[in-house]
């Protein structure tokens, strides 16, 4: 079967939304170091690989919203499709404690060789579903760990990140806000500042109305989850989107 770096559903959709998910999965594809990075399976199956449960409530988001959904289907660990092509972390040597002995030695030859492999790929199906609506908003979906390694612990239940144009977060941070039982911040437990990301890639030079979503893993980690969060967010969403656009 021939490799596919990302997974898109309902493409026909009718919204004029697309929703995102930069760090899907934890897939090594075989004609990268033969589809093993070197770690073990714990550390693949946490979140230095991918992000924890974000898949699910991406496509569970995009049923409810009546969006496409494009997925990426390889791990960050091969390449971060959420960086630039000259950060410094695109290709991660050491992440939360963990060395990547697959990476350590990759030169510019064997970075090029993943770019297109799997970054140009996937952010040319995004560009060709954006492409294809008329300036759609763009939710993107991530989640987060509830601590990182010596670190202290992370009491939100949801981020909400966002760089200048913030005409979308603010509407969804503040129908957020309302719900005394979520504990939702505001650019953490990162910022939305992240120069060649992917909202800097595609949403802001077509000033499209967009946002990233971050959920704590914790709380998605299972399907019910998944489920339970998705359908919390989508009025959310759509009540944001429809504040954005008045």
């Amino acid at each position: 079967m021939t490799y596919v770096p990302f997974v898109t559903t309902g493409q026909h959709r009718s919204a004029n939304v697309i929703v995102m998910c930069d760090h899907a999965a934890n897939t090594v594809p075989p004609s990268v170091a033969n589809g093993d990075l070197g770690l073990p399976a714990a550390d693949m199956n946490r979140h230095i690989a991918y992000d924890i449960g974000a898949a699910g409530v991406s496509r569970h988001l995009g049923e409810l919203l009546d969006a496409p959904v494009v997925c990426s289907n390889f791990s960050r660990l091969v390449i971060d499709p959420n960086r630039g092509e000259d950060d410094p972390t695109l290709l991660m040597r050491l992440y939360d404690g963990s060395l990547i002995p697959a990476n350590r030695h990759a030169d510019e030859a064997e970075l090029n060789r993943r770019l297109n492999l799997c970054y140009h790929p996937y952010h040319a199906e995004l560009a060709r579903l954006i492409g294809e609506r008329d300036k759609p908003a763009i939710i993107s979906v991530h989640s987060f760990t509830p601590q990182l390694n010596g670190r202290p612990p992370r009491p939100w239940h949801i981020g909400i990140l966002s760089n200048d144009d913030r005409r979308l977060s603010d509407p969804l941070l503040e129908s957020l806000q309302s719900h005394s039982d979520i504990v939702t911040g505001d650019n953490v437990p990162y910022t939305g500042y992240l120069e060649g990301d992917t909202m800097d890639k595609h949403a802001l030079p077509q000033n499209l109305l967009h946002t990233l979503i971050e959920v704590r893993n914790d709380l998605i980690a299972e399907e019910s989850g998944q489920i339970k969060w998705a359908e919390r967010l989508a009025p959310l969403i759509k009540t944001a989107i429809s504040k954005a656009t008045a």
